[in-house]
């Protein structure tokens, strides 16, 4: 990465100014970085520019005039996530050969491209990270069928850390209670709580915090033992055992082929050309062709015998209708995919259990090649309020400000918590007297995005070391 990545703020080129593009341009604006965002879509510019301090350049961006304009010869990275894949790709490679921008990212979605990665070598397209939204997306939603009281499910340290989010209701095992008592229960487990939300405000989670009805509770564990902390959290749901998908495009295709063999699948599907496509490309899915928010059609086909109806169509008020639709007619629990950010707050907590927007559901992988320090894996929480880093720790107690030194005795940023290290092949929660050691990934919660530069140049090592 280069070197600025160290230090002052970076000049970044963003191609599209779709759902994507636009919150990485909100996220790294925020952070002072020096942004410019390409699109063919004037007005959405003007609107974007309306609302963030960056530049905008209209134009074709994959043509290499439009690229000059916005400033691509001295530009420190190019992150192309437009809706075209074949414009993506012949951007990336214009940037790499023409202009040697050191790190370049691409959004893809066909399988095809993705399937071969000799087609994002140095010699061929020149992608650094290829990102594939949808899949982020299916793999996202396989994790609530996996964990059905959960929020969002996480994983840190190459899955050998996850972090669930629950919300805690009236009558819960976890309401009236200290957090200090989930130790009592399962002594056995080393669990911590990161964070807790109480409404829009977060509370600092102490030993002697009480949780109330309707919190939501970040908590993070060793992977192995999530489910024994789930069970103390939340009342334990009764497994997925049968899926209603409302629409059969690209997400609605990859969570079918991930559940089929697993669970009992069905997809609605309006488009009759598609659904004979899905056909070939599905085994055990069982295909309707109808609208997904007709009611007689759901009821012929016994959603409210449904343990999860996941909406993913390419229309959120479709979505919204038919999860309403279906949580009303008895299906366990809804889940819709809502492309315009300020819907899903409106939305979470009332008749639909999980808002998914797909720009927060990818932005934090992207966010994990732009992060300043050697930062792994950043997940994005509550929306996009809040994140999780995973850091990994260099120096020594002369170079770097955290290692050698106690929690207690490293100056946080306000409202930051370190939860857990993964030393090795061993998972430690983070308490105050935790030592810190170089070569330790650090697993850090931001409740206020605002900090999060701030913990990045905690992280960082001095010139000297480098």
């Amino acid at each position: 990465l280069p070197t600025r990545l160290r230090g002052a703020s970076l000049k970044i080129i963003i191609l599209g100014a779709g759902q994507v593009g636009t919150s990485v341009a909100e996220s790294l604006v925020s952070e002072a970085n020096d942004i410019t965002v390409v699109d063919i879509d004037g007005a959405r510019l003007r609107q974007l520019q309306d609302r963030l301090d960056l530049r905008t350049v209209g134009g074709s961006a994959a043509h290499p005039s439009v690229l000059l304009s916005a400033g691509i010869e001295d530009a420190d990275m190019l992150i192309a996530v437009t809706q075209s894949d074949e414009t993506n790709l012949v951007a990336c490679k214009i940037a790499a050969y023409l202009y040697n921008v050191p790190t370049r990212i691409a959004r893809v979605r066909a399988t095809e491209y993705l399937a071969n990665e000799q087609l994002f070598a140095p010699d061929c397209f020149a992608v650094d990270y290829a990102i594939c939204p949808e899949q982020l997306i299916t793999e996202y939603l396989v994790k609530l069928v996996q964990f059905p009281e959960a929020l969002q499910v996480l994983e840190f340290a190459n899955g050998r850390v996850s972090l669930v989010a629950v919300r805690a209701f009236e009558g819960g095992p976890l309401v009236g209670h200290q957090l200090q008592d989930i130790r009592k229960h399962i002594p056995n487990v080393d669990v911590r709580v990161a964070a807790i939300f109480r409404g829009d405000r977060p509370i600092v989670p102490e030993g002697t915090t009480v949780v109330e009805a309707g919190d939501e509770v970040f908590c993070l564990a060793a992977s192995q033992n999530i489910r024994k902390v789930m069970q103390e959290l939340r009342r334990q749901d009764k497994p997925v055992r049968r899926v209603m998908i409302a629409g059969g495009g690209n997400i609605g295709l990859r969570l079918a082929s991930a559940l089929e063999n697993d669970y009992t699948v069905k997809i609605v599907e309006h488009n009759k050309r598609r659904c004979e496509e899905l056909s070939t490309r599905l085994d055990k899915a069982l295909l309707l062709q109808g609208d997904v928010t007709d009611e007689a059609l759901l009821e012929a086909e016994n959603v409210e015998e449904m343990d999860l109806f996941v909406a993913v169509t390419n229309d959120d008020e479709n979505n919204i209708m038919s999860c309403l639709l279906a949580k009303r007619m008895g299906a366990r629990r809804v889940v819709a995919l809502i492309n315009r950010r300020s819907y899903v707050d409106l939305l979470q907590s009332g008749q639909i259990d999980i808002a998914i927007s797909p720009a927060q559901a990818t932005i934090g992988t992207l966010l994990a090649h732009v992060r300043r320090g050697d930062i792994t894996e950043v997940h994005s929480l509550r929306r996009g309020a809040a994140e999780a880093l995973e850091a990994v720790v260099h120096g020594d107690a002369a170079s770097c400000r955290v290692v050698g030194r106690p929690i207690e005795q490293i100056e946080l940023p306000k409202g930051t918590t370190i939860a857990a290290l993964v030393r090795d092949d061993e998972v430690l929660m983070a308490h105050h007297d935790t030592v810190i050691q170089s070569g330790d990934h650090a697993i850090v919660f931001v409740t206020n995005k605002k900090m999060v530069h701030k913990v990045e140049k905690l992280f960082q090592v001095s010139a000297g070391f480098l």
